[in-house]
């Protein structure tokens, strides 16, 4: 079960996210986003992020040149796009990093074909990105089978084991659901949130 503990803020809560066992943390440049960084506090995060925990830069419609710059600039692993990215930018991007994944709501399934980014991990996302609102679980039906499914929106500790027992995702994501103010992670609800992720997928 992959775990990635997102919107991290502070090098801190990077800490706690490794060290709690989480596979990877966001590092969020998306302008509108309450958790937005800017490359100096990224960089101070990425430098404190334990050994082995992937840093994942996450965008929204920026240009290849955008993502790619920071990409390098930070030596980051990863790269979550959310907005409407083409299969040739999600070529160019999964070139340079180990992990691709592609964000979209849940309401964007029906306008969407997931079919022409095969390569992508698909993050499944509530109503509105970041928001932490859920959504009704049962609209994933069968594309576990076909897609690695990132499942995030509205988990937190006290649903996480219901959602990974009923989705069976590849992994999940959470940003809300383990803080106390935005940008703030709670590391005992991180901790919880990861042991309870990880032991409804070891007994589905």
């Amino acid at each position: 079960m992959f775990v990635k503990i997102c919107g991290i803020t502070r090098p801190a809560d990077a800490i706690a996210a490794g060290d709690a066992g989480a596979d990877a943390i966001g590092l969020n440049f998306v302008p509108e986003s309450r958790r937005r960084i800017d490359l100096a506090t990224a960089r101070a995060i990425v430098d404190a992020t334990p050994t082995g925990v992937m840093r994942v830069g996450v965008f929204r419609d920026h240009s290849i040149a955008e993502v790619l710059g920071i990409v390098d600039a930070l030596g980051l692993d990863g790269v979550q796009l959310h907005g409407h990215s083409l299969p040739e930018t999600t070529t160019l991007v999964a070139a340079k990093v180990r992990l691709l994944t592609l964000a979209m709501t849940v309401a964007e399934l029906s306008v969407r074909s997931l079919d022409t980014h095969p390569d992508c991990v698909v993050m499944l996302d509530g109503p509105v990105s970041g928001s932490g609102e859920p959504f009704d679980w049962q609209t994933v039906g069968d594309l576990t089978t076909r897609h690695r499914i990132l499942l995030a929106g509205g988990l937190a500790p006290g649903n996480v084991a219901n959602a990974v027992r009923q989705v069976r995702p590849w992994g999940v994501d959470v940003a809300t659901g383990v803080e106390t103010v935005p940008g703030h992670k709670d590391p005992e609800a991180v901790t919880r949130f990861i042991t309870r992720a990880r032991a409804a997928a070891a007994s589905a």
